[in-house]
């Protein structure tokens, strides 16, 4: 890691746990949560392929799927300024010039950005509410964050499926209620759902995250696999969590 790093008022360094990687947040915006570590674990990038992340915020899955894996190239696409300063001061404070690019952009552009066909991976932690779920922050960029305010699930996979490249995969960390939702958007743009792990708060409790992988221009089957339990009856992370994503 480089030893300089220039945290702006009210940012903070936070130790990754990986690598030694460390990433700039400010709770005045969005930091990352157990949904992001999920995905990045979920995820399966193999040698020389090149990922996009859709809406990278301050760029915490690509920091984390170029310490975890063997891909050849990392971008994060995100709209908000901020964020984009964050990602790309944590990138070069961890020394990951040289494989991670952070990109300012709009998703809904992402396909005249970069070209159609131009990913083998593409991965996103998208706003989980639309405008009629929830309350919406009042603090814009965490409202940008939750909501699909900037852009929609249909924009998110539909630009997702432009930029994937025949055979290419999708990976996705969403709530369980808008299943319906990404299942249709997903065959929509040529997207057939093939893995499926649902994560659970504790055993007994309904899940509160869904992890997708769709492949671009598939044949339609799909595996269910072993749920993520993330807590214990003791209340602390679950044997999985500590190990399998190091949290």
């Amino acid at each position: 890691m480089s030893s300089e790093v220039t945290l702006l008022p009210g940012e903070r360094l936070d130790d990754l746990q990986r690598n030694n990687c460390h990433i700039i947040q400010n709770p005045d915006m969005f930091c990352f949560g157990m949904d992001a570590v999920l995905l990045t674990g979920f995820v399966n990038v193999r040698r020389g392929e090149h990922v996009l992340d859709l809406g990278t915020g301050n760029g915490i899955i690509p920091i984390l799927l170029e310490a975890k894996t063997c891909g050849e190239h990392f971008t994060g696409l995100e709209l908000q300024e901020r964020n984009v300063s964050m990602a790309q001061r944590s990138v070069k404070l961890n020394g990951q010039q040289e494989k991670i690019d952070i990109i300012e952009g709009d998703i809904k552009e992402a396909s005249k950005l970069f070209g159609a066909a131009s990913f083998h991976v593409v991965v996103s932690n998208p706003p989980y509410m639309t405008g009629s779920h929830g309350l919406v922050n009042p603090d814009m960029a965490k409202a940008i964050a939750r909501h699909e305010i900037m852009c929609t699930l249909d924009d998110v996979i539909r630009e997702g499926s432009r930029v994937l490249k025949p055979g290419g995969r999708f990976y996705m960390v969403h709530r369980p209620f808008r299943l319906v939702d990404i299942i249709t958007e997903f065959t929509k743009y040529s997207l057939e759902p093939k893995r499926m792990k649902f994560v659970h708060p504790y055993v007994d409790k309904e899940p509160s995250m869904v992890l997708i992988e769709a492949v671009k221009g598939g044949k339609r089957r799909i595996n269910i696999e072993n749920p993520v339990i993330i807590y214990g009856e003791d209340g602390q992370y679950s044997e999985e969590i500590r190990t399998v994503y190091g949290y």
